[in-house]
């Protein structure tokens, strides 16, 4: 039996453990710092823009398109193992679209640009609908402003919950053997330059050295052995999931993958009324800013993005937060009426000088995986990281 340690349970960590609970002879652990979901897990909107988005081929395309079509069967099958009710919205996603040249946002794409990708993902076999004033205003009433022209909808795009998804991600891996170790800090990984026996179910042969360990005429590190605040673990595999915490992680073992944060602060507004019709509440999104419903009349409005001005430190600063809710009431005049239950910020892990996310083996190791750095797209891109770790896994396993 192989022994995995995930380190880090935010959404992707506990999507990746979930996933390889599936697995058999997989021992499994994660272990993080604090409970789940309390990093950017905890701060995110979950508002799944897959089909909407702007790509379409490659590996980027196809990690949203897999997350997408995941999700439709992840949630009732979690509902099910769990007993969890997670909040789910399966009305799709509306983007408004500015006049022309009035903004730099992906909504600014053009008429001709959003018929193109309507043409594509048709033949993809997804749905984009593209609506003018008039049709915009008959569905969403909601929606009063001068300067949008029109919108796009996308009805197989999604929003759920991030931290009810994260806890019923671990309940579920929970009932599957997973183990969970939460307040436990890791210090580091010992690395080996060959695989020294382990014991697996009585197996205490150490493993052959396989071709795959060998690169450019050199070994490369296989590491056996996690320390942490509680005593050391020893695994076949580590999976580094820990946002802004792989960077220290990865420094330690000489090939840091440099993850810087990006703050972002949203609000939870209460109306008491849904806004336009009761019976149809779509995210609503228009120049980076989303307009989520989460229920009796509640929204949730965000997020801000805001980089570090003085090395890695970010107060959140409130006239950005403002600016977020003024845009929001801009859209849709109705939530100027809405009571402000809380606001809240989180760090969101952004590679720095590479595309996010940052997935694969870390590089001069031979069974260390990376699943880190997927800045705004951490919820979106769980099913599809967890799927690509798997597959390294279980077609690598020594």
């Amino acid at each position: 039996m192989s022994h995995v340690v995930i380190i880090g349970c935010g959404v992707v960590g506990a999507t990746i453990a979930y996933e390889l609970s599936k697995v058999k002879g997989l021992e499994i652990t994660v272990v993080d710092r604090q409970p789940p979901a309390l990093a950017s897990t905890g701060a995110a909107l979950g508002v799944l823009m897959g089909i909407i988005s702007q790509k379409t081929k490659g590996k980027a395309w196809q990690m949203r398109q897999n997350s997408i079509q995941r999700y439709e069967t992840l949630i009732p099958e979690l509902e099910t193992i769990t007993g969890r009710k997670i909040l789910f919205n399966r009305q799709g996603i509306i983007m408004l679209l500015p006049e022309p040249s009035t903004s730099c946002s992906e909504g600014d794409a053009g008429i001709l640009q959003w018929e193109k990708l309507q043409e594509i993902r048709e033949s993809q076999g997804f749905s984009l609908e593209i609506w003018d004033k008039a049709k915009l205003k008959q569905i969403c009433p909601q929606v009063d402003n001068d300067k949008i022209v029109g919108a796009v909808y996308s009805r197989c795009d999604r929003q759920v919950d991030p931290t009810a998804l994260t806890l019923a991600l671990v309940d579920a891996a929970q009932h599957h053997g997973v183990s969970f170790k939460f307040g436990v800090q890791v210090l580091g990984i010992e690395p080996h330059p060959l695989p020294p026996p382990l014991s697996r179910g009585g197996d205490t042969e150490p493993h052959s050295l396989s071709p795959s360990h060998e690169r450019g005429g050199g070994a490369e590190k296989y590491c056996y052995q996690l320390e942490t605040t509680e005593g050391k673990i020893a695994a076949d595999w580590f999976v580094v999931a820990a946002g802004l915490g792989s960077s220290l992680l990865t420094a330690q073992l000489q090939q840091m993958i440099d993850i810087r944060p990006v703050l972002g602060q949203a609000l939870h507004l209460r109306l008491g009324y849904s806004l336009g019709n009761p019976d149809f509440q779509p995210v609503i999104t228009g120049d980076d800013v989303h307009i989520v419903p989460v229920g009796a009349g509640d929204y949730w409005i965000g997020a801000t993005v805001e980089f570090p001005s003085n090395k890695d430190e970010i107060p959140p600063n409130k006239e950005l937060l403002e600016s977020v809710r003024q845009q929001a009431i801009a859209f849709c005049p109705d939530l100027a009426k809405a009571t402000t239950i809380r606001t809240w910020s989180g760090l969101r892990p952004r590679p720095e000088g590479r595309p996010a996310p940052v997935i694969g083996k870390l590089p001069g190791y031979n069974n260390i995986l990376l699943a880190t750095g997927h800045y705004r797209n951490g919820v979106l891109l769980a099913p599809a990281t967890a799927d690509a770790i798997r597959e390294m896994i279980v077609h690598n396993d020594f």
